[in-house]
């Protein structure tokens, strides 16, 4: 271990070690105001949650109550944000919610105070994640009204170093190839999943690059054949710097000597730094679209073959779309009472390492939430709700949700949902819910 790591480690035990917090009063009451609030950022309609002598909260807001806020005066034995410094401290400053697992004993009404008391489960790392190198924290928390427990939660969040993450890239941004009436034919073949080679139809010559002339008979009698697609490397080089538009770096850039006899240039996946291939080494082709019109063939490692598609999905519930907006992802964040800049401050977010700001996860476990109700029923009762995060939800994307019944036993049905967005999973959780 280094210094650093031994020292963070030496200074969470110690916040372990004091167990359960003393118990820290919402700082206002359930109120309808929040509850309304919450609900027009949700887009929740459930009548539970109107105005009204009978108004309840929805379950997921059980953390919403006890949030610290804008500008807060925290508890001093508060294990969460006394960690969270620890790690400040040590340069790991941007943090990342990843898993909430709630359960509900009962939903809350107006006046009432809940209390919450937490004690610091875990600290792991450093770990090296998407986002970058960090630390992942685990805590546990409860819920009380006059001792009463109405809900306890699970929560996890990743504190992690900006800039010491792969950054992601928009390969759409990659450089346009020239594309011709001597190379029209190979680009409409990358776009077939094809890698075509001219052929000189007077002679039989291959050549690569295409062009109008034979080198060879000078005729000008021009068609392909389609390669195998198998070669071996001939020479390499990874490319550092400068930037490259659409690229990741670094990247791989290999000359692969085809089995049919020309040599082509392109690019080969996998990361540099483990090693992606040496001369000598069996590619083979694959492709790579990166928008509608334009297609690259690209060298991978012989064998390595192409990803098991991925099963089409199915959901048992209606898939639900939500278009991403900046207003959802900041009004649903305030909402929450998450002050947290990276849920409305563009520029910190990008600071932080982030391309935008993006859904906090007290919000998507309440759209997890509105999903199931809306096709249950507003009287269905959230009996627990385990959620893990994926990719963040930016704005200008959209969220799709679908679900799947797993079981039914005992008047309790469990179901999964997922929510996706454009670059992958957003969150995967599990609800267990009493119709």
């Amino acid at each position: 271990m280094t210094d650093v790591t031994d020292e963070i480690l030496q200074r969470t035990e110690k916040i372990k070690a004091r167990g359960k917090s003393d118990a820290r009063l919402a700082p206002d009451p359930v109120n309808v105001p929040m509850i309304r609030h919450w609900a027009e950022a949700i887009g929740d309609t459930n009548p539970r949650w109107t105005p009204g002598p009978d108004t309840e909260a929805p379950p997921a807001m059980a953390q919403v109550w006890t949030m610290y806020g804008l500008n807060p005066v925290r508890m001093p034995n508060d294990p969460l944000p006394e960690t969270m410094q620890v790690l400040d401290d040590a340069g790991f400053t941007s943090v990342l919610g990843t898993n909430c697992d709630q359960t509900y004993a009962r939903t809350l009404r107006p006046g009432e105070v809940p209390s919450i008391t937490t004690f610091l489960a875990d600290v792991t790392g450093p770990k090296k994640t998407g986002v970058g190198e960090g630390y992942f924290i685990t805590t546990k928390s409860v819920w009380t009204v006059d001792d009463e427990e109405v809900a306890t939660m699970t929560f996890r969040v990743l504190k992690f170093k900006p800039g010491t993450g792969r950054a992601s890239v928009d390969k759409t941004k990659s450089s346009r190839p020239m594309m011709s009436k001597d190379t029209s034919f190979f680009w409409e073949g990358t776009a077939a999943g094809e890698l075509r080679i001219q052929k000189c139809n007077a002679c039989g010559e291959l050549r690569h690059p295409p062009g109008p002339v034979c080198p060879k008979c000078h005729a000008m009698d021009r068609g392909y054949v389609v390669a195998s697609g198998r070669g071996t490397v001939h020479s390499f080089l990874v490319h550092h710097a400068p930037i490259v538009p659409g690229k990741q770096l670094p990247l791989t850039l290999a000359l692969v000597d085809l089995d049919e006899g020309v040599r082509m240039i392109g690019e080969v996946a996998g990361r540099p730094e483990e090693g992606t291939v040496q001369i000598g080494d069996a590619v083979e082709v694959w492709f790579d679209p990166i928008d509608d019109e334009v297609t690259l063939a690209k060298w991978r490692p012989a064998g390595t073959g192409d990803p098991e598609p991925a099963p089409e999905q199915t959901s048992d519930l209606p898939i639900w779309e939500l278009p991403i907006t900046p207003t959802l992802v900041v009004s649903t964040a305030l909402a929450t009472r998450d002050f947290q800049d990276v849920h409305h401050d563009r520029d910190r977010s990008i600071g932080h390492g982030s391309k935008d700001i993006f859904i906090n996860i007290l919000s998507t476990t309440g759209l997890v939430q509105r999903y199931i109700t809306d096709w249950a029923g507003p009287q269905t009762q959230i009996l627990s709700c385990a959620l893990r995060l994926g990719a963040p939800a930016y704005p200008y994307d959209t969220l799709r949700f679908t679900g799947n019944i797993v079981s039914e036993e005992d008047g309790v049905t469990t179901i999964d949902v997922t929510a996706g967005v454009s670059i992958g999973t957003h969150a995967n959780a599990r609800l267990e819910i009493r119709k």
